[in-house]
């Protein structure tokens, strides 16, 4: 789920309607097809890079040490909204409104103020009561000295987050790419760095990733600093009741959005700390094990989410012009190939998956590859209810999104005390599964209540989805039943829908060709064999 995408329309209306206080803007934003292009290039380049880090980590760390750093990282993606109180997230809102207003240093000045001051407190809260926070997070009161480090990282990740959203608001997106391009990179080169050469544990992960943030956020801050200098001070007075006034009842909504998203996707391993059976030790070697199994499925979700985030545009486009009858078609085809693709690529990691735990992590995980299996298919229902979501976001119900959540929230929680204890991690990875299920169906129901008509065909194809449970071979007899009967008969796809992918296929497919002719030829001159090699 994107913040900064809740209201893009309101935006644009604000925009239109800025007065012209004769603001000299020196500010140049990036056209949508450079940013998203050179996004999709190298957020790919970062999965990438990130998949190979993951694989380091397992290969390198006990499972008690991985499920330290899991249960850190958790804490700083749920912390890092949640210590500056959402205000980052208002920027995609308004930043822009301020910054036609000739109003953006003020606005930045004090938003940063309140940021930095309410981190500080927060960190000194945390190191105050580490105690307390050690047993919330890892189980136990051992490990204070983790908990103050994470204190220290939790600031970096905070104004790393800041200059993010800034820069996204600000309709920076290259730049923004960059950063998150550099973040990984970066923790990557800092990660491996540390545990070969300092401690091999969880402490060298945590200030690996606080490095990255601050190295990459340094990297881009001239251009906060253009931006600053880009717009003119005092054009027209801010007053500060009526600035936060906008913001603060904004951030609420943004804070509690955010916190209910990130306690979807932690309750599963912060139930293992506290009600999975055995000791501390144990349960945090259970946190590892299901570490281990969700680093492939989540790279696939991530995928979900990043064409969720190009998606949305488009349909907001549509959906403002007018043509709402075409974003449902255009999102009920997207949906159909997105589980489709999301199956397959399952499919494929069941393949992959005895080298991936036998050799590259060195057959450490037994646990985590036999639930695989179960992670992988709740992890396609989490990436189509991510792309599904955005019909309401552009019907703004966005508010049934969080009921979603907090419906699959409640069943993570009530099935994770109920099998827990009998099954272990197993009984965690159900308990998601069956959350994420719930969270996909709402989202579905309340996306047709607010007038998108979901084709048959997305139902069946997402009720097959299961077979990836049954293993890899059972997953490719249905991806080829899928294949045949959407060929065969209009069930799964339209007529249309078949017409659009036969075109689409057909132009990029012409695209190709064209570009191999126009490469020149590794032999000289001429298509017709002037400057060939002649024996």
């Amino acid at each position: 789920m994107d913040p900064q995408t809740v209201s893009y329309t309101s935006t644009v209306t604000e925009e239109q309607s800025a007065p012209s206080i004769g603001v000299v803007d020196n500010w140049h934003a990036d056209s949508l097809v450079h940013s998203v292009v050179l996004w999709l290039v190298l957020m790919a380049v970062q999965r990438a890079v990130g998949f190979l880090r993951a694989i380091l980590f397992c290969r390198w760390l006990d499972a008690e040490q991985l499920g330290l750093w899991d249960m850190t990282f958790g804490f700083l993606m749920f912390a890092g909204p949640l210590a500056m109180l959402a205000l980052p997230g208002t920027f995609g809102r308004y930043a822009e409104y301020y910054r036609l207003r000739g109003q953006l240093r003020p606005f930045l000045a004090r938003t940063a103020a309140a940021c930095i001051l309410l981190t500080l407190a927060a960190v000194t809260l945390i190191v105050l009561y580490r105690g307390e926070f050690s047993r919330v997070i890892f189980g136990s009161s051992r490990q204070t000295e983790l908990v103050i480090l994470t204190a220290g990282v939790l600031m970096a990740v905070a104004a790393y987050n800041y200059f993010i959203s800034l820069l996204t608001a600000l309709r920076k997106a290259r730049l923004a790419a960059t950063m998150e391009f550099l973040n990984g990179v970066l923790f990557a080169a800092l990660g491996i760095g540390l545990l070969l050469t300092w401690r091999c544990d969880s402490a060298s992960v945590a200030v690996a990733y606080g490095g990255s943030c601050l190295l990459s956020m340094a990297a881009v801050s001239w251009q906060v600093k253009a931006a600053w200098k880009s717009s003119p001070a005092d054009i027209e007075p801010l007053p500060r009741r009526s600035m936060w006034s906008k913001l603060i009842p904004f951030a609420a909504w943004m804070l509690s959005i955010s916190m209910l998203t990130n306690l979807f996707g932690l309750a599963d391993r912060y139930m293992i700390i506290h009600f999975a059976p055995g000791s501390v030790e144990e349960r945090l070697s259970l946190v590892g094990q299901y570490y281990s199994c969700r680093v492939l499925p989540l790279l696939l979700v991530s995928v979900a989410s990043m064409m969720a985030t190009v998606l949305l545009p488009h349909l907001i486009h549509d959906w403002e012009s007018g043509r709402r009858d075409l974003v449902a078609r255009r999102l009920n085809l997207f949906l159909k190939l997105l589980a489709f693709g999301l199956m397959a690529a399952s499919g494929a990691v069941l393949f992959v998956a005895p080298w991936l735990f036998g050799v590259a992590f060195q057959g450490k995980f037994a646990a985590g590859m036999s639930v695989l299996p179960w992670t992988l298919a709740y992890c396609v229902c989490f990436g189509v209810a991510v792309v599904a979501q955005q019909y309401l976001w552009c019907a703004e119900r966005a508010s049934l999104v969080g009921l979603a959540l907090g419906a699959g929230l409640a069943v993570n929680i009530a099935l994770n005390l109920a099998l827990l204890p009998r099954l272990g991690l197993l009984g965690a990875v159900l308990a998601a599964s069956a959350a994420n299920l719930i969270a996909l169906v709402l989202i579905l129901v309340f996306a047709r209540l607010a007038g998108f008509q979901i084709h048959r065909g997305l139902w069946i194809i997402l009720g097959l989805a299961p077979a990836i449970c049954l293993g890899p071979w059972v997953t490719v007899g249905v991806l080829l039943a899928i294949v045949l009967e959407s060929i065969r008969s209009d069930k799964l796809l339209t007529r249309e829908e078949k017409h659009q992918l036969s075109e689409g296929i057909k132009h990029y497919w012409s695209n190709f060709i064209k570009g191999l002719s126009s490469l020149p030829s590794p032999f000289g001159r001429g298509a017709g064999g002037e400057g060939h090699y002649k024996p």
